[in-house]
């Protein structure tokens, strides 16, 4: 069955890095546009990076631009999403996402959680 499996949340300090991972499984990994978001309970869902099924296109939010980086491997069906210079803003729920290139076909994790806080 289709799995979306992210991990590499945590309590970090302010200024520090993490980089979240998302292990994709029961589907076509490349045919797949990935993208990560972020919510804040009370708020919408975020989008804030998204990558195209080989990797070299990516975009970034306006609020994160510079400091995020979104990867993949496409050999590991593993899509990355590297945080730098983490705010306390930052904390949110962090959610990996599968658009299915032709279709409306989508997926999502359950989320992995990051907080900032010294």
């Amino acid at each position: 069955q289709v799995q979306l499996v992210e991990s590499g949340g945590g309590l970090v300090q302010p200024g520090g890095s993490l980089t979240l991972s998302c292990a994709a499984s029961g589907f076509t990994f490349t045919t797949y546009v990935m993208k990560w978001y972020r919510q804040v309970p009370g708020k919408e869902r975020e989008l804030v990076a998204t990558i195209s099924e080989s990797g070299g296109i990516t975009n970034y939010a306006d609020s994160v631009k510079g400091r995020f980086t979104i990867s993949r491997d496409n050999t590991k069906n593993t899509v990355f999403l590297r945080i730098d210079s983490l705010k306390p803003e930052d904390t949110a729920l962090y959610y990996c996402m599968a658009a299915y290139t032709y279709g409306n076909r989508a997926y999502w994790g359950q989320g992995t959680q990051v907080t900032v806080s010294s």
